[in-house]
């Protein structure tokens, strides 16, 4: 019996080893894996601290006046402004010399020379050219409309100028000409000088006076005047054997609307539309446009089964770098020498698909 005792003694002390030394094993885990949430909490914590403290900054930076374009402290080694001496510097070019001249002014040289007083004697000429705008004073015309009337029907009839941009008179007649309209709606729409700005810049540069009101009233008689050229473009746009689309947000009035654009090698149209499916691009693509498509994964471009689609190769690149794992943008070498590897990964994901072992392939 003593010999049983002694058996099970010796029996508990060996377990007690092979537990002390496992148990020694996982606390040397247990204490690294706590070491590296610690060190983990404290980079977090520093980096809350930093992003409070650059969010409280934003937020001062809003309600201050001062400095709109501030992007905070200077460098403490800025660059050098200005193009890079070398390969660097791009193309070295010029202004053109003028084709004509208006105006010749003959700048003398002084009689004595500033430093010393002697005598200056003219030695030879040298050629400065320089292009300005001439001051602008606005031309005022006068149409004096005759009214006719029908002897018959006894119905008042006019008839309307080629510089005239309105048919009102009275209180509104007094009207902004055409060249001055044309310039307004190019540094609008093109440009995107708001009306505010554009009314300033009319005033400083034209001495025309015309309000942010006047601006967009006429602006809107434009849009009337010129929708027949506009439906023009759209039917080339509907006849081009490429056609590139996309849209993307745009507000109006404080609603998302959106704003579609179609190129081609000739023309180039932009619709604002309230809606992004198929229904507003067949106003400009027309439901049976049967060119080719360029175009992005949106859903509803699939839905013109008569062209011949093209997936824009900027998104076909994002996609194989989501794909691959990479994380700059790789070059035209790199995408045609990883095609196969993610054809293979997307076959192996297809529904009764398995992926080749190397010996199958």
């Amino acid at each position: 019996m003593r010999a049983a005792h002694r058996r099970s003694a010796a029996s508990r002390r060996q377990h007690r080893r092979r537990f002390s030394r496992a148990s020694c094993g996982q606390c040397t885990k247990l204490r690294a894996e706590n070491e590296r949430l610690r060190k983990e909490n404290d980079q977090l914590r520093t980096d809350n601290a930093r992003l409070r403290e650059r969010l409280a900054e934003a937020e001062r930076a809003g309600k201050r006046q001062a400095a709109p374009f501030s992007k905070g402290e200077p460098k403490k080694e800025p660059k050098l402004p200005g193009r890079k001496p070398g390969r660097d510097y791009g193309i070295r070019a010029r202004r053109w010399v003028p084709d004509h001249v208006d105006e010749v002014y003959d700048v003398l040289p002084p009689s004595r020379y500033p430093d010393c007083g002697d005598l200056v004697e003219d030695d030879h000429v040298v050629s400065q050219y320089q292009e300005d705008i001439p001051p602008v004073n606005p031309i005022v015309r006068r149409f004096d409309i005759h009214i006719g009337r029908c002897v018959r029907c006894k119905r008042r009839v006019r008839r309307r100028h080629p510089l005239q941009t309105s048919d009102a008179v009275g209180a509104a007649g007094v009207q902004v000409g055409p060249h001055a309209l044309a310039l307004a709606a190019d540094l609008n729409k093109r440009i995107g000088v708001p009306f505010g700005k554009l009314s300033s810049v009319f005033f400083t540069a034209f001495s025309l006076s015309i309000t942010r009101g006047g601006l967009s009233l006429a602006l809107h008689r434009v849009a009337s005047v010129l929708t027949p050229t506009y439906d023009a473009l759209v039917r080339q746009v509907q006849q081009a054997p490429l056609v590139a689309s996309d849209e993307t947000g745009w507000r109006v009035g404080g609603h998302l609307h959106w704003l579609w654009v179609f190129v081609t090698n000739r023309v180039t149209v932009y619709r604002i539309m309230a809606g992004r499916g198929y229904e507003e691009a067949c106003t400009v693509l027309g439901t049976d446009f049967d060119g080719n498509l360029l175009r992005d994964g949106w859903s509803p471009y699939r839905r013109f089964e008569h062209a011949t689609h093209q997936t824009c190769l900027n998104h076909l690149i994002t996609r194989i770098c989501a794909t691959t794992g990479w994380i700059t943008r790789p070059q035209s070498t790199d995408v045609l020498s990883t095609r196969d590897a993610s054809s293979q990964r997307w076959t192996a994901c297809l529904p009764g698909t398995r992926p080749r072992t190397r010996t199958e392939s």
